[in-house]
């Protein structure tokens, strides 16, 4: 078994647009485990807790980090962005060594995308494999802007923000125009997606946020790189059931040892 957790914050950004990030990485052999959360959840949640378990009992790294405004990181959710949490998921990675399994949950998924994409613009070919659970991918396009009703729309028009409520929690989401305008300069469905390396996809067909069609349209953009896809028929968004995360820790183990 891998050594115990090693807890720490790092600075992210200059001046004003400076926070700290929790990040838990746990010592380990290569591959690592590379963990990015969804839409206003934490490295605490069940599925984050699943990775860091197979990487303990099997000797390997993982890696698991809060987005500002998120978990125990600070900064103001609502100043959230995908730029800026691409940043704080490039600078994390940086603190990593060898190659890596890098798993992405809902917007994890784009974000996961993105870091990969990234990386390889700067040479980087770590990313051993991406795992993605119900990628949202181009999220603030598809599956926010364009689910807006009239009044939605008058509300972001005149306070800069839409409030919807949630199925997961007592507190509203909330999607700010900055969070909207930002992904628009992430969109990754206006071409082919090049990953480099292979991508599974696990995917609930009872996906109210994510809806199977969202993984198939992503499949179809993933032309040149080896690509599973698992739709689970009667999964739903979390994928948190013992069942589903068995297949999560299936997925990592095929990844591992790929």
């Amino acid at each position: 078994m891998s050594s115990a957790i090693n807890p720490t914050t790092i600075l992210v950004g200059e001046g004003p647009a400076a926070r700290e990030i929790a990040v838990e990485q746990r010592p380990g052999s290569a591959p690592g485990l590379f963990w990015l959360n969804g839409f206003k959840s934490d490295m605490s949640g069940s599925k984050a807790l699943a990775v860091d378990a197979y990487g303990a009992a099997r000797g390997l790294s993982v890696t698991r980090f809060d987005y500002s405004g998120h978990g125990r990181s600070d900064g103001d959710f609502l100043d959230g962005t995908v730029s800026r949490w691409l940043e704080e998921a490039l600078a994390v990675f940086a603190r990593t060594q060898g190659p890596q399994v890098v798993l992405g949950s809902s917007l994890g998924g784009w974000l996961a995308l993105l870091l990969n994409k990234a990386l390889r613009d700067r040479g980087d070919a770590r990313v051993k494999e991406l795992i993605l659970i119900a990628p949202a991918v181009d999220a603030t396009k598809d599956l926010m802007n364009a689910r807006f009703s009239p009044a939605e729309r008058k509300s972001l028009a005149e306070r800069g923000y839409v409030e919807r409520a949630s199925q997961y929690g007592p507190e509203p989401y909330v999607y700010t125009r900055g969070l909207l305008d930002d992904g628009d300069r992430h969109l990754l469905f206006d071409g082919v997606i090049e990953t480099g390396c292979p991508v599974t996809i696990l995917q609930g067909g009872k996906d109210p946020d994510v809806p199977q069609e969202h993984a198939l349209k992503l499949v179809s953009h993933l032309l040149h790189d080896p690509v599973t896809l698992t739709l689970i028929p009667d999964g739903d968004h979390r994928l948190s059931r013992p069942e589903d995360l068995q297949r999560l820790q299936d997925a990592i183990g095929r990844a591992v040892a790929g």
